[in-house]
């Protein structure tokens, strides 16, 4: 990422990058990718270089997912610095080779090439919603092959216009379009795009029902949710009034938000007829991104029921169980809808005697299709220039290819350490004991000491009782937590097995990277004013640093407000000693 701001002198451009000839003083030009983006003043820039990965991920994305509609039409999609062909495994490459051989005896003609800044006929409509300057549109045609159109919306009218400009200034008009309406009213069934991005400042929301009908059938939908606060359940009746899920407070919570999203997507989609299909959900840094796939089809939207669960979460020591909503039962050919059955749990909690808090309804499928994520993990990979966050976009892929499909949500060692008041078992051991166990487990891209686990909470306790007894004398008294039933059922052993470490953690590669630059995480909103922050508003924020410890007491620098006793009781004002305002308290009184 590079910024430039325009000056008198003039500057030497990096190569294969548009000029910032042309510039107004004052403009300034944010470089990332192949993109070259203007903005008017630099108190306009609304640009974080941490979301870097984000867009770099998504151009990853769309362009495996373009490359396999492509296909279906006979298109052959080329990108710079790619090899020929990208394998997954052996088994993809004997089934490319049976291809290529029944395609050279049956005399087909040479399938058609797409590249990246050209226009192709018959390829992908894409459409960012809230687009702002444009960059993430401007990389998708400079980046992206195989496109026919790229559609760049905003409300704003400057927005707009520098969108324009951006489109001209990276030679791009021939694909990128700039349009001014209101993304919440973009639904038309008769023209469709192939790829919707949304990517709010804030909750995406009042945009979720917009997008799954003007996506088409098996189009490509990505959502960014940055209001992570609500998701993550701080505010569990905002969440539900947003997403018609409630969020829990809970170790978990970066893959409850990911799941919440989803159920939120499906339900809308449900209302149409359609049902959703996700491809890659990822947690990253101070918000969420989901890749989902919509279809249409009312025999599969009768399966949405039974993909969401509600989550009975323990208060005490952390357990959680999942309740699905519906239950789908298969007889030869016959599917067989009804109610699910529950609660899963008693009044109390088996295991330490507390409560329960109920949480979702959420997502109980898979959060992804590790057969496409494998793809775009081999695209990247073997072209690891193309990026410049594709050291951690391979890292995260790889946790991820690596997760536990069939479990949702997880438990992280230190919670049940803490529960216990215990030293905190090193991971790969406590990873050995449920693999001896006989269980399944996994790490977790949203938690770097997470864990995921087919096992019952049951035999985590055990694992932790296990623990306690091999590195503490058995002493109930220092439990931080009693938990119920104290008898050991399973004999745990902790030695390391090797299958325990998984190949990402073996290869150092970047799972979790630090913090990339000082007071990193969401920017303030741009000030689309032209001037920058005013003066008036920098001083009043200023004043208010510190307003705990520094009170004010300058009287002519508080906020007035009408005297409330004044109004209620209807004294006069040399009887009122209250610090409230008394200005124009006949007219005030003449309302009563």
């Amino acid at each position: 990422m590079l910024i430039i701001t325009a000056r008198p002198a003039a500057s030497t451009p990096d190569q294969e990058m548009p000029p910032t000839t042309g510039l107004l003083p004052g403009e300034t030009v944010v470089r990332e990718g192949k993109a070259a983006i203007l903005f008017p003043s630099a108190n306009e820039v609304f640009y974080n270089p941490v979301q870097e990965f984000n867009r770099d991920l998504t151009c990853a994305v769309v362009t495996e997912f373009a490359r396999e509609q492509m296909a279906r039409r006979g298109v052959k999609v080329v990108v710079p610095g790619e090899k020929e062909r990208v394998v997954v495994n052996l088994a993809d490459e004997k089934k490319e080779e049976t291809e290529m051989q029944t395609g050279e005896e049956g005399g087909e003609e040479p399938v058609v090439t797409a590249s990246v800044g050209e226009c192709c006929k018959n390829g992908l409509r894409v459409l960012e919603g809230l687009a702002a300057s444009g960059l993430r549109s401007v990389r998708f045609a400079l980046e992206v092959p195989g496109l026919r159109s790229v559609t760049a919306n905003d409300f704003s009218a400057k927005a707009a216009a520098l969108i324009a400009r951006n489109a001209q200034h990276n030679g791009v008009t021939h694909l990128l379009q700039a349009s001014q309406r209101d993304a919440r009213l973009m639904r038309g069934k008769k023209d469709r795009y192939d790829v919707i991005d949304l990517d709010p400042y804030g909750s995406p929301a009042p945009f979720l029902d917009a997008a799954v009908q003007a996506v088409g059938e098996g189009g490509l939908l990505c959502v960014t949710c940055t209001d992570m606060a609500v998701m993550a359940g701080n505010s569990g009746e905002t969440c539900y009034s947003k997403y018609g899920s409630v969020s829990i407070k809970a170790k978990y919570c970066h893959e409850m938000a990911l799941r919440i999203i989803l159920h939120s997507l499906d339900q809308r989609a449900g209302v149409y007829q359609r049902y959703i299909h996700p491809l890659l959900c990822v947690s990253v840094d101070f918000y969420i991104r989901v890749y989902v796939r919509v279809h249409t089809g009312q025999a599969m939207v009768k399966n949405s029921a039974s993909k969401q669960a509600l989550v009975y979460n323990c208060v005490g020591c952390g357990s959680f169980h999942l309740q699905r909503l519906g239950k789908r039962t298969t007889q030869g050919n016959h599917i067989k809808y009804s109610a699910a059955t529950g609660p899963p749990v008693g009044a109390e909690c088996e295991h330490c005697g507390h409560r329960h808090q109920l949480g979702g309804p959420i997502w109980g499928e898979a959060l992804h299709d590790v057969s496409f994520v494998q793809k775009v993990l081999s695209a990247v990979s073997g072209n690891p220039s193309r990026f410049g966050t594709a050291r951690r976009i391979e890292g995260m892929l790889s946790m991820v290819t690596e997760e536990l499909e069939d479990v949702p949500l997880y438990y992280t060692v230190d919670n049940l350490s803490s529960t216990v008041h215990c030293s905190t078992p090193p991971l790969l051991q406590f990873r050995s004991a449920l693999l001896h166990a006989g269980h399944r487990v996994s790490l977790s891209h949203a938690c770097k000491n997470a864990l995921k686990t087919d096992a019952p909470p049951r035999v985590l306790w055990d694992v932790m009782r296990c623990w306690v007894r091999h590195n503490a004398p058995w002493e109930p008294f220092q439990y931080g937590m009693k938990l119920k039933v104290p008898i050991r059922v399973l004999q745990a052993c902790f030695d390391v097995r090797e299958d325990a470490n998984p190949q990402s953690r073996r290869r150092h590669l970047t799972r979790f990277q630090e913090n990339p630059e000082p007071f990193w995480g969401p920017k303030a909103r741009a000030n689309a004013g032209g001037g920058g922050i005013s003066s008036d508003l920098e001083d009043r924020r200023k004043q208010g640093q510190n307003k705990r410890k520094n009170q004010i007491t300058d009287a002519t620098q508080l906020k007035s407000f009408p005297c409330k006793r004044l109004l209620g009781e209807k004294i006069s004002e040399l009887g009122c000693l209250c610090r409230g305002s008394h200005r124009n308290v006949s007219q005030e009184l003449s309302l009563w």
